[in-house]
């Protein structure tokens, strides 16, 4: 494990030339754009936004675009509904996601590498083509229009990504330490939580990142599965702001911004897990 943390520090701290500092300040640059139009729209009026000669700053700033947002109860509904279809789906996605990558990892038995090649062959279909599936599917269950419906969707396609990740970091862990669990009288269940889980945080924060930004940037699946009740914020910001013909781009841009603020804080918080949980994974033996 060692060699992982290595090899996280190099991603954290590289050692650039100058050229290679320039080229990285450009790219920056270019990274942020977005970002900056962004704010930009979301600080200006609506005349503003739609002038002939638009201006790249805000002349005249305002707030009431960002107010505006907690002034709509159906979007601050939609933002529990994230707030609860997210962490659902990281914790759902981290828990089934670790105990199978587990599974793959320690244990050998007939069929576990046609289940490692079938999350392969599921990373390719497109997750549209699995939208009636999965309809049809809840609708028969009776969970159509539910958080758990939207939990059950997401975890569907984060779990080969949670699992492969995972299971590249157990892969390292010695057989060493499992023995000598098995030797101090735990369980295999007690094993899983209370030493290879403490042993791999990294990468089950890493893989809860992942599933809670799919869980919280959806539209298709949070607009089809859904209820009016329930839907996800990118469903509420499209039904909000955006109409046939025409849409309030300030607003939009306000709200997005707003929306977007938990998953930069969140990344920034745990970017040194988030690395080193992506390096650990790429290592092997």
């Amino acid at each position: 494990m060692s060699g992982a943390r290595d090899i996280g520090e190099g991603i954290v701290n590289p050692s650039l030339s100058i050229p290679g500092r320039f080229l990285l300040f450009v790219l920056v640059l270019f990274g942020l754009l977005p970002i900056y139009w962004l704010t930009a729209t979301a600080l200006m009026k609506r005349e503003d936004v739609f002038a002939p000669d638009r201006p790249l700053f805000p002349v005249d700033p305002t707030l009431d675009n960002l107010v505006g947002f907690f002034r709509n109860d159906a979007l601050l509904d939609s933002l529990l509904n994230s707030i609860v279809v997210s962490t659902g789906t990281a914790v759902v996605s981290v828990l089934v996601g670790g105990l199978m990558a587990y599974s793959l990892s320690k244990f050998r038995y007939r069929g576990r590498n046609a289940i490692m090649f079938m999350f392969l062959v599921g990373q390719l279909i497109p997750g549209a083509l699995l939208l009636i599936s999965l309809y049809l599917m809840l609708s028969s269950t009776g969970l159509l229009y539910t958080y758990t419906a939207l939990i059950v969707a997401f975890t569907t396609f984060t779990l080969p990504l949670t699992v492969f990740l995972l299971k590249g970091i157990m892969d390292a862990l010695p057989d060493e330490i499992l023995e000598a669990a098995k030797v101090d009288g735990l369980s295999r269940t007690a094993t899983v939580f209370r030493i290879v889980f403490p042993l791999v945080v990294p990468g089950l924060i890493t893989a809860a990142m992942f599933a809670f930004m799919r869980g919280w940037s959806d539209l298709l699946f949070a607009l089809t599965l859904a209820g009016p009740d329930k839907q996800t914020l990118p469903a509420g910001l499209t039904q909000a702001f955006i109409h046939e013909g025409t849409a309030d781009w300030p607003s939009l841009m306000a709200a997005s911004l707003i929306t977007s603020l938990p998953l930069a804080v969140i990344f920034i918080l745990l970017q040194r897990y988030f690395v080193s949980g992506l390096a650990s994974g790429a290592v092997k033996g």
